[in-house]
């Protein structure tokens, strides 16, 4: 089946000839998604040599209201025109005649994306005009929680491989037992929910749902609340000398200020030191104040140190190491 030109009877061999050197775009890397796109008749196809990811935007000319379609990637995406055999466009360039019901685009590719008109063959009259994306259906989100201002809330957050490449909407939601409630959204892929029940033997779970044109999927993480217990890292780390003592090195802390009731929630701290230029360092811990005298130091040497915490009973995980904080023994006059 050849191209024909508008209002000609022949075939454009040349603009075959030039077609067919610029070849098929290179298979997208991602997986392959089996879609269908429409039950289409045999159809014109077209190989073009566009600019990666490219949403229109380089087009010129046919630039009125577009009507939005999407397709998967790695599958032939059919672009359907009303108005029977038409001519296609891609901005103000001839792609060349097919016949209904649309222009076929094979083993799309992102080089496929941007904006589409058909036209009566012989007159130039638009008939519909199409602003291709394409990408991938969502995957299952992966979800992780953690409760670091325990027991206010949980912050959860999920991630999408492969990423759909497409506008892609999120509803959360969670249930501990009968009950259900939304997880608001803090950010595109993130959301925190209150009203929590500490020491419940019941766990919540949390369920994500992505969806975009392509499709849906969802994903559950259940936990137990003090399973997923994980502070913040503590804060304002500071090191002091200690006059008099030239091995000796004070640390004096905060607890995090994420972390809302330490006098009933206390929590228990690990120190991690280590000398400049020595990659190996030392920990030691856990304390239960928030000061500690490093002791046994090579005098005038500087020290870098950070500090981690975790809840005091044990539950969920240790934080963060904090920024580093660094220090020298005194130094006598």
């Amino acid at each position: 089946m050849g191209w024909e030109a508008p209002g000609s009877g022949g075939t454009v061999r040349s603009q075959m000839a030039l077609l067919r050197s610029v070849g098929s775009p290179a298979e997208s890397p991602g997986m392959r998604w089996l879609w269908v796109v429409a039950l289409v008749a045999p159809a014109c196809t077209v190989p073009y040599n566009g600019t990666v990811g490219s949403t229109g935007d380089g087009d010129n000319g046919d630039r009125g209201p577009c009507t939005p379609q999407h397709g998967p990637l790695g599958t032939e995406v059919l672009l359907p025109c009303p108005g029977g055999a038409a001519e296609w466009r891609r901005g103000g360039t001839v792609l060349g005649t097919s016949p209904a019901p649309g222009l076929a685009l094979p083993n799309a590719s992102l080089a496929h994306e941007g904006h589409y008109s058909c036209h009566h063959p012989v007159t130039g009259e638009t008939w519909a005009t199409i602003c291709l994306r394409l990408g991938y259906p969502p995957p299952q989100p992966a979800i992780e929680c953690w409760a670091t201002s325990y027991p206010q809330a949980v912050n959860c957050s999920w991630g999408l491989s492969p990423e759909p490449l497409l506008d892609t909407e999120f509803v959360a939601t969670y249930r501990h037992g009968t009950d259900t409630g939304e997880c608001t959204l803090t950010g595109p892929r993130s959301c925190s929910f209150g009203d929590l029940q500490v020491f419940s033997l019941t766990p919540y779970e949390l369920n994500v749902t992505a969806r975009n044109p392509l499709g849906a999927a969802s994903g559950i993480l259940p936990f137990l609340l003090e399973n997923i217990i994980k502070p913040d890292p503590p804060e304002a780390l500071q090191v002091s000398p200690i006059p008099g003592e030239p091995q000796k090195l004070l640390l004096e802390w905060s607890p995090p200020s994420s972390w809302p009731f330490p006098e009933y929630f206390p929590l228990q701290y690990r120190i991690r030191y280590s000398r400049d230029n020595d990659s190996i360092p030392t920990t030691v811990g856990p304390y239960e104040l928030t000061s500690h005298t490093l002791t046994d130091l090579e005098p005038g040497t500087l020290h870098h140190v950070q500090v981690a915490t975790k809840d005091l009973a044990d539950s969920g995980e240790f934080s963060a190491w904090s920024l580093p904080a660094s220090g020298t023994p005194w130094v006598g006059p």
